[in-house]
């Protein structure tokens, strides 16, 4: 599902991860005082608190999950959980440009390239047996025909506030046999669901200095601590 020679590659996405992830001090600030007892990954992704703002993820995930215990009591581990790529190479990227993830900077390249790539059926898709070269389009058109193109490619089709799991604008990019898709919702707005994240870092995305994403949080533990500091 992801191209695992990519290890430098970001995208910006709607959906918060929750499991391992960063954000902002002031942002800390907001929510603190509203911090659920419970179910605060779910919470995260409602509107309320979004208010628009994306996360950050890589193309190879930086977390796993190791089993089947915990909170969630082994939800989607066989299905999909287990899969999950850890990556095993180091990316400098401090040292890289990541102005691209600016958000008008990254809709426009972003956008161009997934409605500039070739639409596909979804039996063509899953008919071909061979790498075929650059990446394609696959396109839905509401809530169900997403859900029905998720299952059938084995992504994960459950929505949180609208929002598909590693999505932006409604597009979730993903790896089959060996090409890029974007599983994208007609036209270039990105509205077809409503609205259509270490692995994520949540904020305004102004990249400040690393030492202001001074909360770090883990999808085990009962809410955020800072660096150091003994799980509850």
């Amino acid at each position: 599902m992801v191209d695992a020679a990519r290890a430098e590659l970001l995208y910006r996405t709607d959906f918060f991860p929750g499991l391992g992830w960063l954000l902002l001090d002031e942002l800390w600030d907001e929510l603190e005082p509203k911090w659920p007892a419970a179910f605060w990954d779910d919470w995260m992704r409602q509107p309320e608190q979004r208010r628009g703002r994306a996360c950050v993820r890589p193309e190879v995930s930086r977390t796993v999950t190791f089993g089947r215990k915990g909170v969630s009591h082994g939800q989607f581990f066989d299905q999909y959980l287990k899969f999950i790529k850890l990556n095993d190479r180091f990316v400098p990227f401090t040292q890289l440009d990541l102005s691209y993830l600016k958000k008008d900077e990254y809709e426009r390249r972003f956008l161009a390239e997934v409605y500039g790539a070739p639409e596909v059926r979804l039996e063509e898709l899953r008919a071909s047996r061979e790498r075929q070269p650059g990446p394609v389009r696959l396109q839905y058109r509401d809530r169900d025909a997403f859900k029905t193109a998720a299952k059938a490619l084995g992504l994960m089709d459950d929505l949180k506030s609208g929002v598909p799991r590693a999505g932006y604008r409604g597009i979730v990019s993903f790896v089959h046999r060996g090409r890029r898709v974007f599983l994208a919702p007609n036209g270039r707005t990105g509205t077809a669901t409503t609205p259509v994240g270490v692995n994520g870092v949540w904020g305004g995305l102004g990249f400040p200095p690393l030492a202001r994403l001074l909360w770090v949080l883990v999808g085990a533990g009962s809410g955020p601590r800072r660096p150091g500091a003994a799980p509850q």
